[in-house]
């Protein structure tokens, strides 16, 4: 692994450093996801080098066992990269569980203090004091509404009449 980190590029050196635990404690949940996609192409990157050069190499080398050995460089790279990405996604998850149980705890503050207060002047038996508005259905007594209930009642016994008559014969 020391092997590895030593062959990387200056660039990706510093890219794997800043997933240690130090550096990514400064971190917001903004600045994880932009790390997290920077070393997830850096991660791609490598296993697509290794996929196609192990391709190119099974022809050439006889085999993929031996086109395997070939390729072993690329195979590190891609695997340093996988580790700091697993470090940065669990970092990422913690910081994103936090920041959407704050959210929580702040949406219901805000609700508790901006609801209506519902008990003002209530007894808390729970029953209406009114007497309210009788509710009556008026649709009964419309000449549509008549007409429609009648043409079903009709249909039902012309379907009832069908089928009395199958079972007669």
């Amino acid at each position: 692994m020391k092997k590895t980190l030593n062959s990387l590029s200056e660039s990706e050196y510093v890219l794997v450093r800043e997933t240690k635990k130090s550096q990514m404690a400064g971190l917001d949940e903004d600045g994880l996801i932009d790390l997290h996609s920077r070393i997830r192409r850096a991660r791609n990157k490598y296993v697509t080098l290794y996929r196609r050069a192990g391709a190119e190499k099974v022809k050439s080398k006889g085999g993929r066992g031996s086109a395997k050995a070939a390729n072993v460089r690329n195979a590190a790279k891609a695997e340093v990269f996988e580790d700091a990405l697993s470090r940065v996604s669990r970092r990422l998850a913690r910081v994103s569980r936090d920041a959407a149980l704050e959210l929580k705890a702040e949406r219901l503050a805000r609700a508790r203090t901006e609801a209506p207060d519902l008990g003002g002047g209530a007894s808390g038996d729970g029953k209406v004091t009114s007497a309210g508005r009788a509710r009556v259905d008026t649709t009964r007594e419309s000449s549509g509404r008549k007409k429609y209930e009648a043409s079903t009642i009709a249909k039902g016994a012309r379907r009832q009449a069908k089928k009395d008559r199958r079972h007669d014969s």
